[in-house]
This record gives C-alpha cells, structure tokens and sequence, in this order.
C-alpha cells in the first residue's frame, strides 16, 4: 500500500552551543538526530505506535548551521508497506535576523528515513490498512 501524506512541521528548535563541533557549526549527527525523530513523528500521524529506524538514505549537507540558527524540519509520509513506513524529512536553517528581515530559509539537507513497526516483542508487526 502507498500513501503519501501532507507535508508537517515537525520540529522546530533554536542551534545551541553545546551541538556545534571544532568548526563553530552544528554537528551532523545532532541534524541526522532530529531528522530521525522529524520522520517518526510524520509516522506516527498515521496512528502507527512502536517504530525502530532500520535505514537512513542520502543525507548530503548543503549548508552549515551556525548557533542560535532556527533549524525546521519538514516530514512527509512517502510510503506505507506491510511492516514499514518510510518518510522524506526536509531540513531548514534560517538566522533570527534574517527571518525577522523576510529572507529566504537555507536548504540544509533532506533524507529518506525507513520504519519498522513493531509489537511489543520487539518483532515486526503489521500496519492495518
């Protein structure tokens, strides 16, 4: 079964200090964390319960984010299967001065995260549907 749902704001935080690395800028892994929770989140619209991240596809960086940066990120449910749900999360920057002066959102990154739902074994479980 494919589904494709409507794009949701699914978290919207402020860069912090303590998430930048040698470079001043935000670590990848804290933005590779929100996109997972920014995916789930997108599923969970759906009404599935237990989900475990079995893949994260073609994540490319195409702008730093600095501190104090808003970051957003866009989820989309792309697919439903038997067992799993994949969603697209798109992912923004923008300076609070340059929102505050109407400017454009940075593109940071998109990727593809793939679900699994699960039963309370731990096993797959199916969707209904």
């Amino acid at each position: 079964m494919t589904l494709v749902s409507e794009e949701i704001l699914a978290i919207r935080v402020t860069a912090m200090p303590r998430d930048t690395n040698a470079h001043g800028t935000i670590f990848g892994g804290h933005i590779l964390s929100l996109i997972d929770q920014a995916g789930a989140i997108a599923a969970h619209g759906l009404g599935i319960d237990k989900l475990v991240t079995v893949a994260m596809r073609e994540v490319e960086f195409k702008q730093p984010v600095h501190v104090g940066d808003l970051v957003t990120c866009w989820a989309k449910v792309v697919k439903v299967g038997r067992t799993s749900v994949t969603s697209v999360v798109r992912v923004v920057a923008q300076s609070p001065m340059a929102q505050a002066r109407g400017e454009p959102e940075r593109d940071v990154t998109q990727a593809e995260v793939v679900y699994v739902q699960i039963g309370q074994d731990g096993r797959p479980l199916a969707i209904p549907g």
